[in-house]
């Protein structure tokens, strides 16, 4: 019932969709929905509550694990600030750290080595400085050890090249 603004496809052929959207195809859903290779909602993906805000971003990791990104406070009534790593049926994993990002994600990437980075508005990831740009450890916590004066607007896209250096885009000049 509004847009879709993320995808990401898994192995099994079903497609993960956030955005803005509390419904898919009748079905309740609050900004983030599972979807069969066919276009049906997935019941066993069951979010809950979900986002309490738009999801502009999404990403995989290699173990199943879905993050999500964008302009929420909390998924399915806990509290995690602008992002998320969801189980694969849905459900908040409450072993990634609610790291404390203090303002939007707008793009996710995942590295293969379970890492994750993180592009957005945002001024501080975790208490310290990460302007527009960060990289998180596979459970969540900062990785101090990608400390970079980031970027002087937003990060909107983010990709990983196949030699592990990282693309960036968005609305900055520096």
């Amino acid at each position: 019932n509004d847009f879709i603004a993320a995808m990401v496809l898994q192995p099994d052929g079903k497609i993960v969709i956030g955005g803005n959207f509390t419904a898919f195809n009748g079905v309740n859903r609050y900004h983030v929905a599972r979807l069969n290779a066919n276009g049906t909602v997935d019941t066993t993906f069951d979010p809950g509550l979900g986002a309490n805000g738009k999801v502009w971003a999404m990403g995989l990791q290699s173990d199943g694990k879905i993050f999500i990104g964008g302009e929420f406070t909390a998924y399915n009534g806990t509290n995690c600030n602008y992002l998320a790593r969801l189980n694969a049926d849905g459900s908040l994993d409450t072993n990634f750290t609610d790291i404390g990002v203090n303002d939007e994600v707008f793009a996710l990437a995942a590295q293969d080595d379970g890492r994750i980075l993180a592009g957005g508005d945002f001024s501080e990831v975790g208490g310290q400085t990460r302007n527009g740009l960060a990289r998180l450890n596979g459970d969540g916590s900062l990785d101090e050890s990608f400390d970079d004066t980031g970027t002087n607007g937003r990060v909107l896209a983010l990709a990983v090249q196949a030699d592990g250096r990282i693309l960036v885009g968005g609305t900055f000049t520096q």
